[in-house]
């Protein structure tokens, strides 16, 4: 008999139950978990390590949707071999908690293997997945997908219009949940639309990139997931991870338990026989809402019509009828919240955005968020998102951030960290949930820059006509006394030391096909600064001759090459 226990709806107080619930999981069922003498919880770090707080949407990559409270049998799985009444392959049988849909499985198996090869330091393992999988939407309700790993129908959660959960105006014109007022988590992994804009792959390679797909969704979410170089192998980053997903601490707990419970066995079941859950954290005990919909509150009942006194009845009257009670104040309009009173962002005091390719930038950019009045406004999710042809990222390798504003309005966006491609991109600010003008930034990346070059040898360079140089040029960038790495430079063999032109004759080298050239491009300087140019050849002209190298930054060596017949 699997345990059950119902987070509570936002605002609802009902001490006994909440108690009830984390005795429960700190006694059994949540590694990890510890209890306070006031009987709250913790788990583990709440942020991304190195304190990063640029998490999906503010509310993580859910919006903080609900999700299912259902808990693991106290008994670990023990499954034994059957074969598949639909499929005929082998499968396995035992605790009905423990079976797993086969797309659905194999989705979390192949985003394991993807992040393994992509971000190995990460250390995913797919029954984390398979944990989220089963607590925001009962593994794909029990696996009802297509051959390619789409459900039949949308998942979507309730609308997130700030009645008992977050409120997330409309991000995406209803494309991914069909609302064009509010958001709504969408998928098997739930996530919101403006999270998947950013954050969606393409899992199954068919060129799309679709929340509703499982093997998108599961890719997706183990990106996610191991962001901020997060290794997961670590119990604490991984707690910061699952919060970042969902930051509530009763869906850590739950996340935590079934994982655990998944890496004591699991079994393979055929698509759409899958256990589904019962409870979840936005409804009363004992109702079972389906993912696809949010809940619809019931309709009241009409009340009752009063007897009346029969028509010549005498003494013999019904009850007269009660004057009605007198109607109850008309509610108090709702405050705005802080995201609907922006009205602006301003700049923050933000430095030149300038770096060195592979550097990072020394500005950050800062916005503050303010009121018509131009007050700052606390509590905005402002997202950051990196704009134009550019390997630049934020800190963490992604090129969108989501940051909440300070007590004075202000969001700073993490550091930038220039790729290897230089020139210019933008860095754009919004506020996330309004539609409101953003405030775009200019970054530039400059090249990698090398003042100075030298030979790494003295021996002289020397040929007959006709002949091979029997040493290589090999040379050494540096800049401002530093080693100047991947430094881009230029080899040409020149006519004279005032004339830089192209020599027609003399030294050369030789392209992959063997013919000469005597310009070479598109070299670079590897870690260390060195740079080994070709083996150099002579035609049968003699003299001394002039071989110059030029790096970016303005660096320049000429190096003589002596080309003269043998002694006799």
């Amino acid at each position: 008999m699997a345990a059950h226990f119902g987070r509570l709806r936002k605002g609802a107080t009902t001490t006994a139950v909440a108690a009830v619930a984390v005795a429960a999981l700190s006694a059994s069922q949540a590694p990890g978990v510890t209890t306070d003498d006031l009987g709250r919880q913790s788990a583990g770090a709440a942020q991304p390590s190195g304190g990063a707080s640029t998490g999906g949407e503010g509310g993580g990559a859910t919006g903080d949707s609900p999700y299912y409270t259902d808990l693991p049998p106290l008994k670990s799985p023990n499954p034994s071999p059957s074969a598949s009444p639909t499929t005929g392959t082998t499968v396995s049988v035992g605790e009905a908690e423990a079976g797993i849909p086969a797309t659905v499985l194999d989705a979390y198996k192949k985003a394991e293997a993807e992040l393994r090869a992509s971000k190995p330091g990460c250390n995913l393992p797919w029954q984390l997945l398979a944990a989220i999988g089963k607590v925001e939407s009962g593994q794909a309700r029990g696996g009802r997908v297509d051959a390619s790993g789409t459900t039949y129908s949308p998942i979507l959660g309730p609308k997130l219009d700030g009645n008992g959960f977050a409120l997330i105006a409309d991000t995406d014109n209803g494309a991914y949940d069909g609302d064009p007022a509010y958001d709504r988590a969408v998928g098997p992994m739930q996530f919101i639309p403006s999270t998947w804009e950013w954050a969606g792959r393409d899992g199954n390679g068919d060129g799309k990139k679709d929340p509703n797909n499982v093997y998108d969704a599961a890719l997706a979410a183990g990106h996610y997931l191991c962001r901020f170089d997060r290794d997961l192998s670590v119990q604490s980053q991984m707690n910061a991870a699952i919060l970042n997903y969902n930051n509530s601490t009763e869906y850590l707990n739950t996340v935590l338990s079934w994982l655990e419970y998944y890496r004591k066995g699991t079994h393979e079941v055929p698509d759409g026989t899958g256990t589904l859950p019962s409870r979840s954290s936005n409804s009363d005990p004992g109702t079972s809402p389906s993912p696809s919909t949010p809940a619809t509150p019931s309709t009241p009942s009409a009340p009752s019509t009063p007897n009346t006194p029969k028509p010549g009845g005498g003494g013999s009257t019904s009850p007269t009828p009660k004057p009605p009670a007198p109607s109850s104040p008309a509610p108090s309009p709702t405050p705005p919240t802080p995201t609907q009173t922006v009205d602006h962002l301003e700049d923050a005091n933000t430095g030149t955005l300038t770096a060195t390719a592979g550097s990072a930038f020394g500005a950050k950019v800062a916005v503050r968020a303010e009121s018509k009045a131009s007050k700052g406004v606390a509590k905005v999710r402002v997202r950051f998102t990196i704009i134009g042809d550019t390997d630049a990222t934020f800190t963490g390798g992604e090129s969108v951030a989501t940051v909440v504003t300070g007590s004075a309005g202000t969001a700073t966006a993490p550091a930038l960290v220039a790729g290897e491609k230089a020139g210019d991109f933008t860095v754009r600010a919004t506020v996330v949930g309004r539609v409101l003008g953003g405030l775009d930034y200019t970054a530039t990346v400059t090249p990698r820059q090398a003042d100075t070059l030298t030979r790494t040898g003295d021996t002289a360079l020397t040929c007959v006509p006709g002949g091979e140089f029997a040493d290589q040029v090999e040379l050494k960038a540096t800049y401002k006394g530093a080693v100047a790495g991947k430094v881009a430079a230029t080899a040409t063999l020149i006519k004279s030391a005032d004339d830089p032109t192209e020599n027609d004759k003399g030294p050369y080298f030789k392209d992959a096909d063997g013919k000469t050239i005597r310009t070479l491009t598109d070299l670079t300087t590897d870690a260390d600064g060195v740079l080994k140019l070709p083996k150099l050849y002579a035609d049968d002209a003699t003299g001394t001759f002039l071989l110059r190298v030029n790096t970016t930054g303005g660096a320049v060596l000429t190096v003589e090459l002596k080309v003269a017949a043998a002694a006799s």
